[in-house]
């Protein structure tokens, strides 16, 4: 089992990441930027009851990886340069939760 877990991590590991989206460092102009991306993944498994017949094992997993800027040298040392549009297809759902998380713990301490 420690096997397929250790392979599934090496896996994932190189398919998802900021090397993907953009591969290694790039230079623009002279200036070398460091791409950074926002990178999300997990796992499921299952197996059957002792004694059961007729059932298996399963599993699957999945990972996400969204390119969201770059760190650019500046003047006082690195500087992070927004992508716009995937840094909002981030932002927005993860602002909607927290503002859900923080109405409901507000409610359970009015009470």
């Amino acid at each position: 089992m420690a096997n397929i877990v250790q392979t599934l991590s090496e896996r994932v590991a190189s398919s998802v990441g900021a090397k993907v989206n953009y591969g290694e460092k790039i230079e623009i102009g002279g200036v070398e930027a460091v791409p950074v991306s926002f990178v999300s993944f997990g796992f499921g498994g299952g197996s059957a009851p002792e004694g059961s017949e007729g059932e298996g094992e399963g599993g699957g997993g999945g990972g996400a990886s969204i390119p969201i800027g770059m760190f650019v040298p500046g003047e006082n040392g690195p500087r992070f340069v927004p992508a716009l549009i995937p840094l909002l297809a981030v932002a927005i759902p993860l602002t909607w939760v927290a503002g859900k998380a923080l109405s409901r713990v507000i409610r359970a301490l009015k009470k």
